[in-house]
């Protein structure tokens, strides 16, 4: 996850920002987590809207040596931004980061290491195809500090993996995530439904294929038509309203009867499997981005700032590495909170406004299955939460909210009409 968007007005960093209008600071720092987007796919699916880049050719043309080190470069330029500040989490995003080599990821992690503080446990997640899946270089992964792999199954079904794109067979997702499972101490795997043509008896057979291989995380998607790809140009025949709820159904019960618990809409998952790294973005945390295209938020006494990287890669590399770019080691560090904004490899770096915070907290925390603390709200937003107490009360009269004072939850109700919920809060 490359972040949830930006909101409010581009400002600069370095500048003692005005008190957000009924800002009161955040006191505390909330817990902080580090994205790293790695952009190159084999080949981009017709369904997907992410910054990634189709390669050809690509274990010749991989640019590997030169993003390394404008990441590195990146995150040396970042560094004041959250100095004295332990990273709780890592997820190495995509694209498909599994094209990297076992040594890059290495040397990825080592230089993070070598920059930020990281806590004891840290969780590492990387992001994989089964298409490209090689034994040694996955225990390659792990022995660089990798612990946590996000497996991109989507489908066992040969037909439907067809008929959206993807460059793996069922006979090589089961033996990407057999071998997983024995590399990696924490697995999860993505799958998706209502797919071209999918029936629930397909549907039935993939979460029979999750049963047989005892995954105890899956993070499951409905496919959507989204603006600016293949599909929504040319849209497949997908299966009708009511199949869909028969699947989502389906999905509910078979994970239940496997003791998963569906903590998040879409995710599910045994007690002590969940992605430590996503709830950090679900309870409004803040995580760094690097990488091109990442996103990051982060949270000030004064402010709260959201920031985006360039989403080409060429031109992202191309800015780092340029000579013309003071190197960050030759003292000008103090510096550096002026010059990130203006940064050629920065897209934008923007003030969230007092407004918009309301929405993008319930955005989040709405889509945790046992919400979170009330008192949260005020600590990761520095507003009160008072002001959203007329809000809560239609929320909870029209049955979309849960009533609990200590809590901030919405009902069985509200999670079947989660947009309807969120959207209340966009005028607060």
């Amino acid at each position: 996850m490359a972040g949830i968007g930006n909101m409010g007005q581009v400002v600069r960093l370095h500048r003692p920002a005005r008190r957000l209008e009924g800002y009161s600071g955040v006191m505390v720092p909330p817990q902080l987590g580090l994205y790293v987007h790695l952009p190159w796919c084999v080949r981009k699916c017709p369904y997907c809207d992410f910054n990634s880049h189709e390669m050809r050719d690509w274990d010749r043309l991989l640019p590997e040596e030169d993003y390394l080190r404008a990441l590195e470069r990146d995150l040396d330029w970042s560094l004041p931004l959250v100095w004295g500040r332990t990273v709780q989490t890592i997820f190495i995003g995509g694209g498909t980061p599994s094209l990297f080599s076992a040594a890059g990821i290495d040397r990825l992690l080592a230089s993070i290491r070598a920059r930020l503080r990281l806590a004891a446990d840290v969780e590492i997640t990387m992001e994989a195809n089964p298409g490209t899946f090689e034994n040694e270089r996955f225990r390659g992964f792990a022995a660089a500090g990798v612990n946590r792999l996000s497996l991109g199954v989507q489908t066992f079904s040969d037909r439907a993996l067809q008929a959206i794109g993807r460059i793996h067979g069922g006979a090589e997702a089961h033996e990407a995530l057999e071998q997983a499972m024995t590399i990696f101490p924490r697995l999860n795997v993505d799958l998706m439904y209502a797919l071209p043509g999918q029936t629930v008896d397909e549907l039935e057979r993939d979460l029979d294929c999750l049963k047989l291989h005892g995954v105890s995380h899956w993070s499951t998607y409905q496919l959507t038509l989204e603006a600016g790809t293949p599909f929504e140009r040319r849209p497949p025949v997908l299966p009708d309203e009511s199949v869909e709820e028969t699947m989502q159904t389906l999905i509910e019960e078979r994970a239940a009867a496997q003791g998963l618990v569906r903590y998040e809409v879409s995710a599910w998952a045994r007690k002590g499997a969940w992605c430590r790294h996503n709830l950090n973005y679900w309870q409004f945390g803040d995580y760094l981005g690097i990488g091109a295209g990442a996103h990051g938020k982060l949270s000030f006494h004064d402010r709260i700032v959201r920031h985006a990287r360039h989403r080409n890669p060429r031109r992202y590399m191309s800015a780092l590495l340029s000579p013309e770019q003071t190197d960050p080691s030759s003292g000008a560090l103090a510096d550096l909170s002026e010059s990130l904004p203006q940064a050629p490899w920065i897209e934008t770096a923007q003030k969230v406004p007092a407004a918009d915070l309301p929405f993008e907290f319930m955005l989040n925390a709405l889509r945790l299955h046992e919400g979170v603390p009330a008192s949260l709200f005020a600590e990761r937003t520095g507003l009160s939460l008072a002001s959203l107490s007329k809000t809560i009360d239609r929320a909870v009269a029209r049955g979309l909210m849960s009533a609990d004072p200590d809590r901030l939850r919405a009902s069985a109700l509200g999670w079947r009409h989660l947009n309807d919920l969120q959207a209340l809060f966009l005028t607060e």
